[in-house]
C-alpha cells in the first residue's frame, strides 16, 4: 500500500516527503514516518508523543517581526531620494510607522499597513 511520508530533522517536520509502498520507507536516509494531514512543515515529532503543533514563542515573533518590518524598510529605501514619486509622503509615513513599530502595543502582532 502507498502512503506519504515525511521527514523527521532535530525533532521537527521537514519539507521532505515521499509517497512510497510502506515496505519501501525504510529505504530512504533518515527518520521517515507517516505523515498527518494536519501537520506540517516546521511543527514537532517525537517517538513518544507523536506529532505537536510548534508554537513559537514571544521572542521567535518578536524576531520574526524584526525581520519582516527590516525587509519592509530596505525594499521601500529607493524611494526616501525619489521625492516626486507619486506616493512619497504615504511611503515615507509608512516608513516611520515601520521605525516605530517595534515600540507600540500592536507589535509583533498587528503590522503596518503598505499604502
Amino acid at each position: 500500500m502507498v502512503k506519504t511520508y515525511v521527514k523527521i530533522i532535530d525533532g521537527k517536520v521537514s519539507a521532505h516527503k515521499q509517497s512510497v509502498l510502506e515496505e519501501s520507507i525504510n529505504s530512504f536516509n533518515g527518520h521517515w514516518v507517516e505523515a498527518q494531514d494536519e501537520f506540517s512543515v516546521g511543527d514537532l515529532y517525537d517517538e513518544t508523543n507523536g506529532f505537536s503543533v510548534y508554537t513559537p514563542t514571544p521572542e521567535e515573533l518578536e524576531a520574526e517581526a524584526r525581520l519582516w518590518r527590516d525587509d519592509e524598510l530596505q525594499a521601500t529605501d529607493s524611494i526616501v531620494a525619489i521625492t516626486d514619486h507619486s506616493n512619497h509622503t504615504a511611503l515615507m509615513s509608512y516608513r516611520e510607522e515601520l521605525r516605530d513599530w517595534p515600540s507600540t502595543d500592536a507589535f509583533p502582532n498587528t503590522k503596518p499597513i503598505k499604502p
